[in-house]
């Protein structure tokens, strides 16, 4: 059977479902000893601000039984340094660029989009709403729905047309679809689920957090969170794409999130440990296709919501 990996988010076009999550593999340059960022569907950079930001102190970083904890503050260069030095070297790799963006003001995150508009060769914004909103009495944007419809509202309006604007949202909010309601009211163009989730290491030898004032738990441990939020969104939105991610470690967690309603996939966490991980994953949901008769991800896409209506009809 002959396969056919290309993928659609709305207007985008990618030739296969695979990404790198934001934060995961830095700029793509990280990855390139180990994978041709080109084969991937896109690579999503590291959140990134307006200015440059040293970041939290260390350490950042703590090992958990399923995964990691961290909290980096939002290190990096800022906006005009990635798209003058990191986004043009993407393109020169033939990889699709897809831009994820921070800041501490609705006002902020429109001048990132704005900024965005006026370069080239970026194929995507996802707007990070885990990011602290200081009028939130230690809330971050997405924890509120206006909040995080104003931000999504500022960006779409800055953003060029034919830029799509993803909005990423965390599982450990009150109601993920009233969420994904208001960012879709807002005109985002789909999302991006699940950002991490909050937690907290306490180190046994020291007896306190191993990371000051905890942090951000990714790997397999908030998979079926993930599948879940996706799950749910999907049933709410089943027009809006979505990207799926945490926890992805192989194909067939690929064909969980694509069953579930994703139409792609980042992976994250797995990078650390194994950098040529995304390749192998696209190997992997190739042979999955194979093995469910299907030539194409789209044909998967929503499929446990079809078998649920056969069941309930049964």
């Amino acid at each position: 059977m002959s396969t056919d990996l290309r993928t659609r988010l709305g207007r985008l076009e990618l030739a296969n479902p695979i990404m790198t999550a934001a934060g995961c593999a830095g700029t793509g340059r990280e990855l390139a000893r180990f994978v041709d960022v080109a084969q991937l569907g896109a690579v999503v950079t590291k959140s990134v601000t307006l200015e440059p930001r040293a970041g939290h102190p260390a350490p950042r970083m703590a090992e958990t039984p399923s995964g990691m904890l961290s909290v980096t503050g939002m290190q990096g260069p800022g906006i005009d340094v990635l798209l003058e030095r990191d986004v043009p070297w993407l393109r020169s790799q033939g990889s699709r660029a897809a831009v994820s963006i921070g800041g501490g003001s609705a006002a902020e995150y429109a001048e990132l989009a704005r900024r965005i508009s006026g370069a080239s060769g970026v194929s995507m914004i996802e707007v990070n709403l885990s990011f602290p909103n200081p009028t939130g009495r230690g809330q971050d944007f997405a924890d509120d729905p206006e909040e995080a419809a104003r931000v999504v509202h500022g960006v779409r309006s800055h953003a060029r047309s034919d830029i799509p604007v993803f909005a990423k949202l965390a599982p450990d909010v009150r109601n993920v679809v009233e969420l994904a309601r208001a960012c879709v009211d807002a005109r985002a163009d789909g999302f991006s689920l699940v950002n991490t989730v909050r937690g907290m290491v306490i180190d046994p030898g020291k007896l306190r957090p191993a990371v000051s004032g905890g942090g951000g738990v990714s790997g397999p441990a908030i998979r079926p969170l993930a599948v879940a939020c996706v799950y749910n969104v999907h049933a709410a939105l089943p027009r809006v794409p979505i990207i799926g991610m945490g926890g992805v470690r192989t194909g067939s967690d690929v064909v969980e999130f694509l069953a579930a309603g994703a139409s792609a996939v980042a992976v994250g966490t797995v990078n650390f440990a194994d950098p040529s991980a995304c390749a192998r994953i696209l190997r992997e949901l190739t042979e999955a296709l194979d093995e469910h008769g299907v030539s194409s991800p789209a044909s998967l896409v929503g499929a446990a919501h079809r078998s649920a209506r056969v069941d309930a009809e049964q």
